[in-house]
C-alpha cells in the first residue's frame, strides 16, 4: 500500500513582519491575494494527477500568517485540496493563527470546512517583549484567541513560544510558560530566539541590542522542558511538546524522513527521493504557474548515503531517535561506530536508551548541533566503504536510478 503523503500550503501573507523572521512571507501586499489565490488552485489542480492514488494524511497551511489571509480563500483552498486528493477522514488538517486575525465566526466556518488543528503564534505573555520584536497582538488576543478557537470546537491546539528574548530574564519566562500552560493547549512549541541574518533584529543586535548569551538560554530552555514535563507535555523533539496522542503529526514527517510536498513561494518538497522547493519570489509564482514556466529554485536528488546521513540529523532531533537493527536494516551499514560515539555521548549523560532506542537527554539536545556531527564523522567511514549504492534499498521498493 502507498505511504501516506503530507501537503504545506505556504501563505506568504502578513499584516506585519516580526524582526526575526526569515521565512519568506511579505507585509503590505493584500493587494496579491486574489491573483496568489488563483495561481495557487491552479497549481493544485495542475499537480494532483501526478499524485493520482497516493493517500494525505496531513495539510499544513503555514507561512506567512494563513489566518490572516481571510476564512474564505482559505476554505477554498481546502476545498480544492479534499477534491484532487485522496485525503484521509482522519488527517491532520493545521492552520497557523496569529491572535489578532483570530475571531469566532470566521474559526466556526473553517472548522467546518475540515480544518481540526490550530497552531497558534502566542511568543511572549510580556507585552513589552512582544513590541520589542514586533509582534502586534497582545497578551490579552492571546486569551480572546484561544477562547473563540475553543468555541468553534477546535480540540487541539498548539501555541507557540520563544525564549531568548530581549531583557527575558527567567521569571518572565516562567510567567510566559505559566500563562501558556494555564490556557491548556495540547502542544506546545519553545523556539531559541535565532538572529537570522538580514533581518531586522540582525541590524539592532549590530546596533548594541543585547540578547541573553548561550548559557541563559540554555537555562531558559531546561526550565522548560521541567515545568512543562510536570503538567504532563512530554518532550518529543528538540523544540516540541505534547500531551499524549497529541504530537504533530505533520512536523514529525519532517523529521522521521516521510514524503511531503508543498505549494508555494519558498515551499519545499520531498517526493521520490528528491527534494525541492520554489523560487523565493511572489510575483515570478503567480505569473510563472499559469504559463507552467520551472519555478524550482532548489532541485537535490537524495542519495542513498545523502538518506543514511539525514537518518542521523533529522531522527536525532526527536525523542524517538534511532536504533542499531533499523539503521541496518534499512542502510545495510555498520551501526558500530556509531555506537562508540554513543556510548561516549552517554558517560556525559547527553544520551540515554529508551526499548533499544538511543535518544538525546534535555542536556544532549542543547548539544545537538555539534553531537549529530560527531555522528556523521563516525558515520562516514562507513559510507566510504562501502561502494554499491545501486544495491541499497530505495525507500520506494525500486533501485535509486
Amino acid at each position: 500500500m502507498a505511504q501516506p503523503l503530507g501537503i504545506y500550503i505556504h501563505i506568504p501573507f502578513c499584516k506585519s513582519k516580526c524582526d526575526y523572521c526569515d521565512f519568506y512571507s511579505l507585509a503590505g501586499r493584500e493587494d496579491a491575494m486574489d491573483r496568489y489565490q488563483k495561481a495557487l488552485l491552479s497549481h493544485i489542480k495542475t499537480l494532483a494527477p501526478f499524485l493520482k492514488g497516493r493517500p494525505v494524511d496531513t495539510i499544513y497551511f503555514g507561512g506567512g500568517t494563513p489566518s490572516y489571509y481571510g476564512e474564505k480563500r482559505l476554505r477554498e483552498v481546502l476545498s480544492s485540496l479534499l477534491r484532487h486528493f485522496s485525503v484521509n477522514r482522519s488527517a491532520e488538517i493545521t492552520l497557523e493563527c496569529n491572535p489578532d486575525s483570530v475571531d469566532l465566526r470566521s474559526m466556526a466556518k473553517l472548522r467546518r470546512a475540515g480544518f481540526n488543528r490550530v497552531s497558534l503564534g502566542m511568543q511572549s505573555a510580556d507585552s513589552q517583549q512582544l513590541h520589542c520584536i514586533h509582534r502586534i497582538h497582545t497578551p490579552q488576543q492571546v486569551s480572546d484567541a484561544v477562547q473563540d478557537i475553543r468555541r468553534a470546537r477546535f480540540d487541539n491546539f498548539s501555541l507557540d513560544l520563544i525564549y531568548g528574548l530581549p531583557g527575558q530574564t527567567m521569571v518572565d519566562w516562567e510567567r510566559t510558560l505559566a500563562a501558556a500552560i494555564y490556557l491548556e493547549p495540547d502542544h506546545i512549541s519553545c523556539y531559541g530566539l535565532k538572529v537570522e541574518p538580514n533581518t531586522p533584529l540582525s541590524l539592532r543586535v549590530e546596533e548594541g541590542l543585547e540578547l541573553p548569551d548561550g548559557d541563559a538560554q540554555a537555562d531558559l530552555y531546561l526550565r522548560a522542558v521541567d515545568l512543562l514535563s510536570r503538567f504532563n507535555y512530554r518532550q518529543y523533539e528538540i523544540s516540541n511538546f505534547a500531551r499524549p496522542g497529541k504530537e504533530s503529526r505533520h512536523n514529525t514527517k519532517y523529521w522521521m524522513g516521510q514524503e511531503y510536498v508543498g505549494f508555494g513561494p519558498g515551499a519545499h518538497s520531498y517526493f521520490h527521493g528528491r527534494r525541492f522547493s520554489y523560487v523565493r519570489d511572489l510575483e515570478a509564482y503567480i505569473c510563472g504557474i499559469p504559463a507552467q514556466e520551472n519555478l524550482l529554485e532548489e532541485n537535490q536528488t537524495i542519495t542513498p548515503p545523502e538518506r543514511a546521513r539525514e537518518y542521523l540529523l533529522l531522527r536525532m532531533r526527536t525523542r524517538r531517535g534511532i536504533e542499531e537493527w533499523e539503521y541496518r536494516r534499512t542502510f545495510g551499514l555498520n551501526f558500530e561506530p556509531i555506537s562508540h560515539k554513543l556510548e561516549l555521548f552517554e558517560r556525559y549523560h547527553w544520551v540515554e536508551q529508551s526499548d533499544r532506542r538511543w535518544h538525546f537527554t534535555p542536556e544532549g539536545f542543547l548539544l545537538s548541533n555539534t553531537l549529530i556531527l560527531d555522528l556523521l564523522d563516525a558515520q562516514s567511514g562507513t559510507l566510504s566503504e562501502c561502494k554499491d549504492w545501486k544495491n541499497w534499498i530505495h525507500p520506494h521498493g525500486s533501485n535509486p536510478d
